[in-house]
């Protein structure tokens, strides 16, 4: 069939869409009218765009690349859209000269434009332009600054106008410098390049909707930089981790194509038609959110990435450390700019609906998200301090965005001065009945405090039967001495090891201890696992 036909079939099925009016009024024209001239046609109805009916393809910029939007300093920008097939395409940054590309047999393209590095207090305004024959297409409202991205579930979604004094912080967000982009939701059984949002000036408008975490840590990054910040916001509530590992990655481990792809690809879910829907179910299925809200982003140059979820793999312990592993890597390497940082939080105290001060399978799981950190690059901050033992979705996400930002101040852009990290547990003495808790010497520089100006909280001591026992803990410069009358020669110490102890033990730069305990013993088989 020739290609006239094949366009002219298309004509017609658009044709039999239209209501029965248009159809009468249409018809005749379509018959012994050439393939062009049917889409002058449709175009005057109102049915397809000019270029169309010219025979183009309308020039377009991809779907992340959108006016105020913020590219990375200092490394190479992939602009890429979509064109006439085999058409050239100049790209036109106002920073640089321009550079012409070719679009493929389909209408894609792609081009790479230097970008500087900026100075601080640098907030010039670019245009990004695209030509292409006689079409023409501008962003406008641009900035070069630092560029991340912001994922995960509930709590990073967790939305500003939820959190404490919300009224003021929002009013108080006016911040042209700093750029939001929110993602709409969407799945895909294949990856794709469309994605759904818009990058808008943060505003108390904007910033109402966006992620509490993802807006202070883009804010506490901006005024110390003091260069242009983009946050983009990509994630869902409920959502599950193997939900953002792309499914070859998933297929090629063992491990986790037995535990979360094959159970998937083997039930009827697997042959159901994939839409944007949400249901609490289908955003733990595997892939298919990283198909739809990660890999349409894989072009854009970044600095790293922030991370919140967990809550949805409580129940595991290491494969969620192994999946977390490949999460990373796997999205490491579809950026393709090398080890990008990734900061994550650790799930904050919550008693799933179980009164039980001792019960610790929570404690377990935060443990195998600690261990996520053994990956280079990688940094996980606590949130035991500022949680809630009965709201899984804690309100003072202010501190955490902090936490995150002085992180990636330290680590990322080099502010050594900068603290970062809790105490973090480092050896164990036993003497006689009591305990002496040692934390690592860059974590405690200035010693050990508490948040209330009480003894320290959550503490437990065991001896060989394995029973823990609360312990009563004072500090000592850099360390906690801890004992309890019950037991008479400990030879195990956990703190904070249960499912929701808000805690008071912090450094000297507020910032809370990492929880632990120096024992491997197997965790117990819980009665009731919610």
């Amino acid at each position: 069939m020739e290609k006239g036909s094949v366009l002219l079939g298309s004509i017609h099925r658009v044709a039999e869409s239209m209501t029965t009016l248009k159809i009468q009024r249409v018809g005749p024209l379509i018959h012994g009218k050439s393939a062009r001239s049917m889409l002058v046609v449709l175009w005057l109805m109102g049915f397809v765009p000019l270029a169309m009916a010219q025979g183009n393809v309308l020039l377009k910029f991809a779907d992340p690349l959108t006016d105020n939007m913020v590219v990375q300093q200092n490394k190479p920008f992939t602009v890429w859209g979509t064109a006439t097939p085999n058409s050239s395409v100049i790209i036109t940054p106002d920073w640089t000269s321009p550079v012409t590309v070719v679009a493929d047999t389909k209408g894609t393209f792609a081009g790479i434009v230097p970008v500087p590095t900026v100075h601080e207090g640098d907030y010039t305004v670019h245009t990004l332009r695209l030509a292409a024959g006689a079409q023409q297409v501008q962003l406008t409202n641009i900035l070069i600054g630092e560029l991340w991205i912001c994922s995960g579930q509930s709590n990073m979604q967790f939305a500003m106008k939820e959190v404490p004094n919300a009224k003021v912080e929002i009013a108080s967000a006016t911040n042209a410098h700093i750029r939001l982009f929110n993602t709409k939701l969407n799945f895909s059984d294949e990856p794709i390049q469309t994605v759904s949002g818009n990058w808008v000036e943060c505003s108390p408008s904007t910033v109402r909707d966006f992620s509490a975490v993802g807006y202070y840590f883009g804010a506490t990054l901006q005024k110390k930089l003091n260069v242009p910040v983009g946050i983009l916001f990509t994630g869902i509530g409920a959502s599950a981790a193997q939900a953002y590992v792309p499914k070859e990655v998933l297929k090629n481990n063992p491990l986790l194509d037995s535990v979360y792809l094959e159970p998937y690809l083997r039930s009827g879910k697997a042959s159901e038609k994939i839409d944007g829907s949400f249901t609490f179910e289908k955003v733990t299925r595997p892939y298919l959110l990283y198909n739809a809200l990660i890999h349409p982003f894989a072009r854009l140059s970044i600095s790293g990435f922030c991370w919140y979820q967990g809550e949805s793999n409580r129940t595991e312990r290491a494969t969620y450390t192994q999946l977390m592993y490949a999460l990373i890597q796997s999205w490491r390497s579809q950026f393709s700019q090398g080890s990008l940082p990734f900061y994550y939080v650790q799930v904050a105290p919550f008693y799933y609906d179980i009164e039980d001060p001792v019960r610790a399978d929570y404690a377990f799981f935060r443990e195998a998200q600690n261990r996520i950190d053994q990956l280079a690059n990688t940094r996980m901050v606590v949130t035991m301090d500022v949680g809630e033992a009965k709201n899984l979705h804690p309100t003072n996400k202010k501190p955490i965005g902090i936490r995150l930002a002085n992180t990636a101040l330290n680590r990322t852009y080099g502010f050594l001065t900068v603290p970062y990290q809790g105490p973090q547990f480092d050896y164990v003495e036993f003497n006689r009945e009591k305990t002496i808790v040692h934390f690592t010497s860059e974590s405690v520089p200035d010693g050990l405090t508490t948040t209330d100006g009480r003894a320290p909280n959550w503490f437990q001591v065991a001896g060989s039967d394995q029973v823990f026992y609360p312990a009563q803990a004072t500090i000592n410069g850099s360390t906690i001495e801890a004992r309890s009358e019950k037991v008479k020669k400990p030879v195990a110490v956990r703190y904070a090891f249960t499912n929701y102890p808000v805690t008071n033990l912090e450094n000297a730069a507020h910032i809370p201890a990492v929880p632990f305990r120096s024992d491997n013993w197997k965790e117990p088989v819980w009665k009731t696992l919610k």
